[in-house]
């Protein structure tokens, strides 16, 4: 059975994996804007509709500082260098040196990750993948930003009223029946065209660790995250989720879990789901989010979603950038 956004037909996964003319289990060819990918499922109707999550009129920006992460998890990627210049006495100007666009609170591009079995996104050619290019470049959203009706799943919440909180430390997978038992408990139902935000807890788990802890768990290469799992990109898909987001360092565990069923398609990613669903489902990913006041928030209203705005930055050809998120509840 096809799903439909907005009188729109979509294939189910499962009719993906059947697809012919394209390669199986990918959305390419489907949008009417190829380079937008699964931002496409939220129209017009859907942004006036979530006009409707705005109910005390209380502003939460999502993004953490650009240096946050200092030292943070990434091997690479180090905090920026800021310096504040003057011409005259009564001028100031700034530049940073050493930005890595996705050191901090981050939206993954389409360019982010090629899958190793079929390439980029859409087909797009490997050499078209450089600095200069506009192919699958960020600035496919930040010309027409990514806003719609953020829903928020409290899995850091859910764990603690169980009595179970989720082992940060030790890089606990956290599977699709989690995510769907605590969609149930916050008697949630997702839209087509939904910005889910996962909260784990990990982003402020971890920047209220020491210095040396934060190195030690940056060493172990392990954090908690999404289980590697066929059915959880299925799921993502047939709900029609326009963008997947965690406040947790690369939204999936690592390292990946053993019986992941990516080892063999994705052997550069050791088995992650990245090439899965921005290389073939064209599905952008937020990680590093700030979603620990605004769940407090919500939870104290009982309502789970909110007015969410995103807006990378303009930069043709960008592989990913600081997400720029706003959340209106």
């Amino acid at each position: 059975m096809k799903g439909t956004t907005d009188a729109v037909p979509y294939p189910t996964f499962d009719e993906l994996l059947e697809r012919t003319g394209n390669p199986a289990g990918t959305s390419w060819g489907l949008f009417p804007e190829p380079e937008r990918g699964t931002p496409s499922f939220i129209t017009q109707d859907i942004v006036l509709e979530a006009r409707n999550s705005i109910r005390t009129g209380t502003v939460f920006g999502l993004d953490y500082p650009a240096d946050a992460f200092d030292p943070g998890m990434s091997l690479k990627r180090s905090a920026p260098r800021h310096t504040i210049y003057s011409s005259h006495p009564a001028h100031r100007d700034d530049y940073l040196d050493g930005y890595y666009l996705q050191g901090s609170t981050q939206i993954d591009g389409l360019r982010h990750r090629r899958a190793d079995d079929v390439g980029f996104y859409n087909g797009t050619a490997d050499d078209r993948i450089r600095e200069g290019t506009p192919d699958l470049g960020i600035q496919a959203w930040a010309d027409r930003p990514i806003v719609g009706r953020g829903v928020l799943v409290d899995l850091d919440g859910y764990r603690a009223r169980q009595g179970s909180p989720i082992d940060h430390a030790g890089g606990e997978p956290l599977g699709l029946e989690l995510i769907q038992a605590a969609v149930q408990a916050q008697s949630l139902s997702l839209r087509p065209g939904d910005i889910l935000m996962l909260h784990t807890g990990w982003c402020e788990w971890f920047l209220a660790l020491p210095p040396e802890d934060k190195r030690r768990i940056r060493d172990s290469r392990r954090a908690s995250g999404v289980e590697q799992s066929r059915d959880f990109v299925a799921w993502a898909w047939d709900n029609r989720i326009a963008l997947l987001a965690a406040d947790n360092f690369a939204l999936e565990c690592l390292p990946p879990v053993a019986t992941s069923p990516f080892l063999h398609s994705a052997p550069n990613d050791h088995g992650m789901m990245h090439q899965q669903l921005l290389a073939k489902l064209g599905m952008p990913l937020g990680e590093l989010w700030r979603l620990g006041p605004l769940s407090r928030h919500l939870k104290t209203t009982g309502n789970w979603d909110a007015f969410v705005s995103i807006k990378p930055l303009n930069i043709t050809g960008g592989t990913g950038s600081p997400a720029n998120a706003t959340a209106v509840a």
